[in-house]
């Protein structure tokens, strides 16, 4: 992921007639890259840690913080590898490429950049928004996690449980949106990033859980593979006991 994310993106062509979408003021972000690491990756992390505290089961505990880790980091390949392969200009690609306002192309109508080289690279970089792809990827991940703790789908019709699992998910959109309030992404970028995103989530949520609606979709399959395992080892011993004291109860038997 973070080879990909050195490698300069296809430079694709941008001419004159183009830049009328392309000239946005040049902004901050209003959410960073390391506040999107720590509400995508490390408050999921510490949620998982409550639901420990309380459940003292190592199994849910592993299996949530390594589904979750499985979600980002493809999440963030997937994303990468499209942002390299497309090379679409961002919103705010005009003041990226003439800092000075002073455009210049070239005999064949593409632009000829003189700013910052770091900066002109990414400005090559809007499709898909990372950050929405790492927002839906974590968040999104955490929401299906809830969902299942608190058992939404168990037709009882307790509406207040959605609260807690769309939390989430309004955060991640809330996010996405800033990334077009920003100017760094247009809003197919979002969309899709957010699309990449969920989709991994989901994937590597069901690679160790029962999906939310399931009678057992509150706990890990390894979960209940262990009480499986324990209840065959514990009637395996029972039986084994109870052909021990037939053979010593019955004399006969022995003989025979």
């Amino acid at each position: 992921m973070f080879a990909l994310n050195r490698i300069h993106p296809f430079y694709r062509y941008v001419g004159k007639d183009m830049m009328a979408d392309l000239k946005y003021p040049l902004k901050d972000n209003t959410v960073p890259m390391w506040a999107v690491r720590v509400y995508a990756v490390l408050l999921p992390m510490a949620i998982f840690m409550v639901f420990y505290y309380y459940r003292r089961d190592v199994y849910d505990l592993h299996h949530a913080i390594l589904g979750l880790l499985f979600s980002v980091m493809l999440t963030g390949v997937i994303t990468n590898a499209i942002k390299d392969a497309v090379g679409r200009p961002r919103p705010d690609f005009f003041w990226r490429c003439f800092p000075d306002g002073k455009d210049l192309y070239d005999q064949l109508g593409n632009v000829i950049c003189h700013g910052d080289s770091k900066v002109v690279r990414e400005g090559h970089k809007s499709f898909p928004s990372g950050h929405a792809s790492w927002s839906f990827s974590g968040l999104g991940f955490l929401s299906l996690y809830l969902s299942g703790k608190v058992r939404v789908f168990d037709r009882k019709g307790h509406v207040a449980k959605l609260c807690i699992v769309f939390l989430p998910l309004l955060v991640a959109s809330l996010v996405g949106i800033s990334r077009v309030d920003d100017y760094w992404h247009h809003w197919q970028d979002v969309f899709a990033g957010g699309l990449i995103g969920m989709t991994m989530a989901m994937f590597c949520y069901l690679q160790f859980f029962a999906p939310p609606y399931h009678a057992e979709g509150w706990g890990p399959y390894a979960f209940f593979r262990a009480r499986e395992d324990s209840v065959t080892q514990t009637d395996m011993v029972e039986s084994s006991s109870d052909n021990s004291r037939l053979t010593i109860d019955d004399p006969e038997s022995v003989i025979r």
